[in-house]
């Protein structure tokens, strides 16, 4: 839109700080909340809406620390997060929903998802998980959130999701450090507690190159569905989702397009709180 800025543009239909409507699409049926990876930002997801499907709202979230958010404290640990996240993401649960998280998203909108089923019998139409090991399993690689930030910058280049020019400009990864430790932190603390599967379908994506996440460390989320499960890698290392952007939104829009196919009264529960 001419004359109009993208931040105008991020107002969602709910305003809170925490759910951004890129696009606003009220004729929606489904809507897509996406879940950022660490140091990423609602705007990771800035070029997806046009290539999803017209049925389909893309919501992005936006944790505190960042972007829109700078002034704010970011979470060092996912409890605390999910808990103030709930609240905020409830008024957008008014159609039927699904979620896509990557990295340290995948942690944060499968914990999300297991909450709103225990505490408002709610759940997404279908959970995807990006470039992350399952839960249950442990992390093979040593913590890097508390590394001097020498060492700490040379372990996000091996990530390869930050642009050189970013990691070489002093002043801004001074502003950014703080951010992204606190998001290493969310991960490097999380601690799987079992529970029941969940009773949506679950797919895995992931980066056939990818050192932090590959097929082993993904085929496990398998434990955690009751329902149906794939597995479904693509070229590119931890950072598929930009890289391969193209093959993921194709195949994420046909599987998005045969959930809202389900007639939409069997899709969505009352919310309401078990106690």
């Amino acid at each position: 839109m001419q004359g109009e800025s993208y931040e105008t543009m991020y107002q969602p239909p709910n305003a809170n700080s925490w759910v951004k409507y890129p696009k606003p699409n009220p004729e929606a049926k489904l809507r897509l909340f996406c879940f950022h990876y660490a140091g990423g930002a609602a705007l990771s997801f800035r070029s997806w809406w046009d290539d999803l499907p017209s049925t389909v709202e893309l919501c992005a979230i936006e944790l505190p620390g960042r972007s829109f958010r700078p002034r704010e404290t970011p979470f060092t640990h996912i409890e605390p997060l999910i808990q103030a996240l709930t609240p905020a993401i409830l008024p957008n649960l008014s159609k039927p929903f699904a979620f896509f998280g990557h990295s340290m998203g995948a942690f944060v909108s499968f914990e999300l998802a297991r909450l709103l089923r225990k505490d408002y019998n709610q759940s997404p139409l279908h959970l995807f998980v990006s470039g992350q090991r399952a839960p249950q399993l442990r992390d093979r690689h040593p913590p890097i959130r508390a590394l001097p930030d020498s060492e700490f910058l040379e372990e996000l280049r091996r990530y390869n999701g930050t642009p050189k020019a970013v990691l070489e400009n002093a002043e801004l990864m001074e502003l950014l450090l703080p951010t992204l430790r606190a998001d290493f932190s969310v991960v490097e603390t999380y601690s799987y507690t079992p529970e029941l599967p969940l009773d949506c379908p679950i797919t895995a994506f992931g980066g056939l190159e990818d050192w932090k996440a590959n097929a082993l460390d993904l085929e496990p989320w398998r434990e955690q569905t009751n329902s149906a499960f794939s597995l479904e890698m693509f070229p590119g290392d931890h950072f598929f989702l930009h890289s391969a952007q193209s093959l993921l939104l194709e195949r994420l829009s046909q599987l998005l397009g045969q959930i809202v196919q389900i007639p939409s009264g069997v899709l969505l529960k009352e919310i309401k709180p078990l106690h």
